[in-house]
């Protein structure tokens, strides 16, 4: 039986949730198949798949999953598993023309068809058409790529922009767009991190509303005028935004901006815009006690050619 924790509670009487949230296994798995394997999850963004036969794997829980563009340019996402012995497909990023297991070189097209299925010729009743790559949920908002493995949902062959728009973000998308968050802005580059922590920490850390800026991020600190820092809650995306200094302080201004923006969007992405510069965080839960944390790093394209900001 898990602790208790009481959401109605008015935030001046509120406490933090129990500590069991953050160390009991039977809540992590809990938290896997209630939070992540429902709704959907950001997993990357769309430059990773920029050209037809582009491809990225991932994981989100136990779920192993792969991305890909196919020939004619149309976005997939499959389950990570062969359907023979349930070997891992592919690993990491890159091209492929096609998916070939490396346990008995069955065969995929980058649509999940099964192409070929080795030393079968024998076995009655096989039909190729109805082995191939076990779909999920895959579509795009902005630069994000976004999945849903939820069991209960049918995969569609191409989802609308409005539906995922709406179930992600609610009336928060408006907001995000005016504020260039889903411009089209240059990858920069990728930093990856394993914390050990329950996932949940991280997220604590970002959406403690600037309490811990001007002691941990002083410098960061000196560049924002933090007496301006405001949050604005809506359905499943807390918004916070700060003003920065103003140009005759000098300092940050020209990497700030007007303004920072960091949004937290549930469960588990962080967006970061401040003036021509975008960065994400994604926190993935590796159990109880670890998770992972990958940094994205995205710039106005104009501006890569200055090593200023890219340093």
């Amino acid at each position: 039986m898990h602790d208790e924790f009481n959401p109605e509670i008015r935030i001046e009487e509120a406490e933090t949730p129990p500590s069991s949230w953050y160390t009991d296994p039977s809540f992590y798995n809990l938290e896997l198949n209630r939070v992540f394997y429902r709704g959907w999850q950001a997993v990357g963004f769309t430059e990773q798949i920029k050209n037809p036969h582009d491809f990225f794997t991932g994981r989100l829980g136990s779920v192993q999953f792969v991305i890909c563009r196919d020939a004619n340019g149309k976005v997939h996402a499959f389950h990570n598993v062969c359907r023979h012995h349930a070997s891992l497909l592919a690993s990491g990023s890159g091209q492929k023309s096609c998916f070939v297991c490396p346990y008995h070189g069955w065969t995929y097209g980058l649509d999940g068809k099964l192409l070929k299925a080795t030393r079968i010729s024998e076995i009655q009743n096989f039909k190729l058409d109805e082995f191939g790559l076990i779909p999920v949920q895959v579509a795009i908002w902005g630069p994000f790529i976004l999945i849903n493995i939820d069991k209960g949902i049918e995969p569609q062959q191409q989802v609308h922009n409005k539906i995922v728009e709406n179930e992600w973000l609610g009336t928060c998308s408006e907001l995000l767009t005016t504020n260039g968050i889903d411009t089209s802005l240059s990858f920069v580059c990728r930093r990856e991190y394993t914390i050990d922590c329950n996932w949940k920490v991280f997220c604590d850390n970002y959406l403690d509303g600037g309490y811990h800026v001007p002691y941990a991020h002083t410098g960061l600190a000196s560049g924002l005028k933090l007496e301006s820092y405001s949050t604005t809650m809506f359905e499943k995306v807390s918004v916070q935004i700060c003003e920065s200094g103003s140009r005759e302080n000098g300092g940050d201004y020209d990497r700030l901006g007007s303004k920072a923006i960091y949004a937290f969007i549930y469960p588990n992405f962080m967006i970061n815009r401040y003036g021509p510069w975008m960065d994400t965080n994604l926190v993935l839960p590796l159990g109880p006690n670890k998770c992972q944390v990958i940094f994205d790093y995205f710039l106005e394209p104009s501006l890569k050619v200055y090593v200023i900001y890219i340093s």
